[in-house]
């Protein structure tokens, strides 16, 4: 397909999906249906920060210029393997693949399931051609390339199955904050949806924070009330009270605002409804270590990611910090 009608179809979908056209309003709900944890509210936050940040003209031109793809290429067959921690996780993965004009795929998660086969037949109602080029299937045999996204087990089974081939493999990130005691109240409340947004599932999620000596967590704490509702869901209630009582028997300190849980860890990865923190004495030091940390995907805070800003990632900001486009061009 022409990379000028690719783009043109990417255009119209980002027109679609900030719709309300009754055919994406029924599968968003059919999407939280079929799982809790994506609720409208959040899979809304996901939609638009991919037509916003995704699927503008300028964007995409912008973004396809970069690679200066080429219009002869022999397309190749690329396996995508999908994770399913949040709405529409892997449309990027997706979008790389069109854009480039190889053939794809996909291998989506049980968990997130709905959203990005509806999006592909309404890609197929306005184009037929689509129908050749993207395919859904339980299994990814005979591909020519693969990405696969999935926790550090799943890697291990996916680097056996895909090391003959050319791979992008990802493994279990997560993302951390570095204050320093002034922040305003402001930041805090963007912070705190930089821990909490989609229940603090994603990679993009912060799980660690990283505090200077006799840090005060009472404003924090009381920035992350916004997120009180979540008790409503007993999934998310019941992962507090588990972790709450794993922390009280054993006699370790915490605080709680009775919504969330901090307390005192090395781990840069947290369960549900826990944030874990840690007191640094040379900022320097700390951030010379944290750059060398491969399990981080962002680092917010003063001189890095802006506090509100680690779940809206942009066209460049690439999962595990690997050029997907890059890898995908020099397939052809």
């Amino acid at each position: 397909m022409d990379l000028n009608k690719r783009i043109k179809l990417l255009e119209q979908l980002g027109v679609y999906i900030l719709s309300n056209h009754q055919d994406w309003v029924d599968a968003k709900a059919n999407a939280s249906y079929n799982n809790p944890w994506f609720t409208p509210v959040f899979i809304d936050t996901a939609v638009l920060n991919i037509a916003n940040q995704f699927l503008q003209p300028t964007l995409l031109s912008n973004w396809v210029k970069h690679y200066q793809i080429k219009l002869d290429i022999i397309p190749k067959n690329v396996g995508i393997v999908m994770a399913g921690n949040i709405p529409l996780v892997g449309f990027h993965d997706f979008l790389c693949a069109f854009v480039c004009g190889h053939q794809l795929t996909i291998k989506l998660s049980s968990k997130d399931s709905v959203l990005l086969t509806h999006l592909v037949n309404k890609l197929m109602e306005w184009e037929e051609e689509i129908a050749t080029i993207i395919h859904f299937e339980e299994q990814l045999k005979g591909c020519d390339a693969y990405i696969a996204t999935g926790s550090n087990n799943s890697s291990r089974y996916f680097d056996y199955y895909f090391n003959k081939y050319p791979s992008i493999i990802r493994r279990n990130r997560t993302s951390v904050a570095v204050l320093s005691s002034d922040e305003t109240e402001e930041e805090l409340h963007q912070l705190s949806d930089d821990i909490q947004m989609y229940f603090g599932l994603g990679c993009r999620n912060v799980t660690k924070l990283y505090v200077p000596p006799n840090y005060n967590f009472l404003p924090l704490l009381d920035a992350l009330k916004k997120y009180e509702y979540y008790f409503e869901l007993h999934k998310y209630k019941n992962n507090y009270d588990y972790q709450l009582a794993l922390l009280m028997m054993g006699k370790k300190f915490y605080m709680t605002n009775s919504s969330i849980i901090l307390t005192e860890e090395k781990s840069i990865f947290s369960p549900i409804s826990q944030v874990n923190y840690e007191y640094y004495y040379n900022k320097e030091n700390l951030i010379n270590q944290l750059l060398r940390e491969e399990s981080i995907q962002c680092i917010v805070g003063k001189g890095f990611i802006n506090f509100g800003n680690a779940q809206t990632p942009s066209l460049f900001d690439y999962a595990d910090g690997i050029d997907t486009m890059q890898f995908l061009c020099t397939l052809s």
